[in-house]
């Protein structure tokens, strides 16, 4: 009994975090995504925070934590103090629309379940669904910073697509702690010179959005 928990929970908060990627895919204003990505973050501190509970695995509450506080709250809480002194917080323009977007999405979610159940044939069934889960969460992260022009938006996707990675490591088994603690340390310095970056971008050319960058160096 408490095994089919363990796994009906683990596997509805890593379906959960496809279900929130496909939310960032739709969402069409800045905020709205920001709200999106921390939603995605906390569903991941809560999934990798089970995971700590049914694999024994105190070490990977430090996981759980650091997805909670740096990627639900500090980062969220930033990029929209950043967007909104930038005035950069309105609509995002895409490079295909929605709909393309979210077919695109579910083809992606298709080709990481068909691709990812026979590599993994001889791994425990929990394994298994969680590694699906997190190749679909990385893929449809790629595809966000494909089809977004936004500088911003493409950070976001770029993190979640991160998240994906987490979840993945944490399912099967978890990675040692000093791992987690360098790469969410590598991830605040790339964020902290992210927005010094932004910033310095929209001070030379008023803008972020990187089709209007290609057009400045002549492409």
């Amino acid at each position: 009994m408490i095994g089919n928990l363990a796994f009906d929970v683990a596997h509805l908060l890593a379906g959960g975090m496809v279900v929130v990627s496909f939310m960032l895919l739709y969402q069409d204003r800045m905020l709205g995504l920001l709200h999106a990505f921390a939603l995605h973050a906390l569903v991941l501190a809560a999934g990798v925070a089970w995971q700590a509970w049914t694999q024994d695995a105190p070490h990977l509450y430090v996981t759980a934590a650091i997805a909670l506080l740096f990627k639900a709250i500090f980062i969220p809480v930033a990029l929209h103090r950043i967007v909104v002194r930038l005035g950069v917080h309105r609509e995002l323009e895409q490079v295909v629309g929605v709909g393309i977007t979210m077919l695109a999405g579910l083809a992606l979610t298709a080709l990481a379940i068909l691709v990812t159940m026979p590599v993994t044939g001889g791994a425990d069934v929990l394994a298994r669904e969680d590694i699906a889960f997190a190749l679909a969460v990385v893929l449809l992260g790629l595809l966000m910073m494909i089809t977004r022009r936004n500088a911003v938006s493409q950070l976001v996707g770029f993190m979640s697509l991160e998240n994906g990675l987490i979840l993945a490591a944490t399912g099967t088994k978890g990675m040692p702690l000093v791992v987690e603690l360098s790469v969410a340390f590598s991830l605040l310095i790339a964020f902290i010179v992210f927005g010094i970056f932004v910033f310095r971008i929209r001070e030379r050319f008023d803008t972020v959005d990187v089709h209007a960058l290609d057009r400045f160096r002549g492409e």
